[in-house]
């Protein structure tokens, strides 16, 4: 008998349906992963089905924030897997405030926000912090 698998997400609330392209200031880099990629130019590439969270912590998800919330968590993704120097976590931080001013976001909030991933957003881009998905099959693999 032939099994599916699938995967059980943890932390994804969004996934893209089409392919999405971010001027990151980040030129000396280049990267290129399944979902993710950095070109020399510094365009960030976030291919279509790519999933992320949203907000953490005490704040909603808006309008205002998805986009900066995306690049945000996609460029801590990096991070983690080591691909992206944990030194560009400030610069990722400020690109998230400057995205959401971009996008409507209230300075106090955008002041805010960045406040909140400066103090307490370091454990999400360390490398090895990401909770793994569990891989399920169904029907389990029989035992002969």
């Amino acid at each position: 008998m032939i099994q599916a698998c699938y995967r059980e997400l943890h932390r994804y609330k969004y996934q893209l349906v089409e392919p999405y392209q971010h001027a990151v200031g980040i030129r000396e880099q280049v990267i290129d992963t399944p979902f993710l990629s950095l070109d020399a130019a510094g365009l960030l590439g976030i291919a279509n089905g790519y999933a992320w969270d949203g907000s953490s912590g005490p704040t909603i998800d808006t309008l205002n924030f998805m986009r900066g919330a995306l690049v945000h968590d996609s460029l801590y993704q990096l991070m983690r897997m080591e691909k992206l120097p944990f030194s560009y976590r400030d610069h990722v931080d400020q690109l998230l405030r400057a995205i959401c001013l971009e996008d409507g976001m209230s300075k106090f909030r955008a002041w805010y926000l960045y406040q909140a991933v400066k103090l307490f957003g370091g454990a999400n881009a360390t490398p090895g912090s990401g909770q793994s998905d569990k891989i399920i099959c169904v029907p389990p693999e029989v035992q002969e």
